[in-house]
């Protein structure tokens, strides 16, 4: 299943109010992830200011879905939502990119 990373910030609102109701979001990220077929790796912050996934999902559009779309509801700002690829398959690429046969232009 691919991997994803997922990179958020709380809007300037959403973290003036994070020290009146302190809220761990982590389990509702698990469940809507878990319905979509998907599970988190790696959750971390700095500071609660900005989060970080690592997750496995099925598809980018499932990783789209449950990630971009809810974080942004509450409160979250700037997601970012990058697809990785294992050693392995960095390794495929290079390889399948290496018999291309490109050649930059000349002047």
């Amino acid at each position: 299943m691919p991997y994803y990373m997922v990179q958020a910030a709380y809007s300037t609102e959403a973290w003036s109010g994070t020290g009146e109701d302190p809220q761990n979001r982590l389990e509702a990220v698990r469940r809507w992830s878990r319905k979509l077929g998907g599970k988190i790796e790696v959750a971390g912050s700095r500071r609660g200011i900005r989060h970080l996934l690592i997750c496995q999902m099925p598809n980018n559009v499932s990783a789209t879905g449950v990630l971009d779309g809810r974080v942004g509801g509450w409160g979250g700002q700037a997601v970012k939502t990058t697809p990785l690829m294992t050693i392995d398959e960095g390794m495929e690429a290079m390889r399948k990119a290496s018999g291309v046969g490109y050649r930059p232009p000349s002047d």
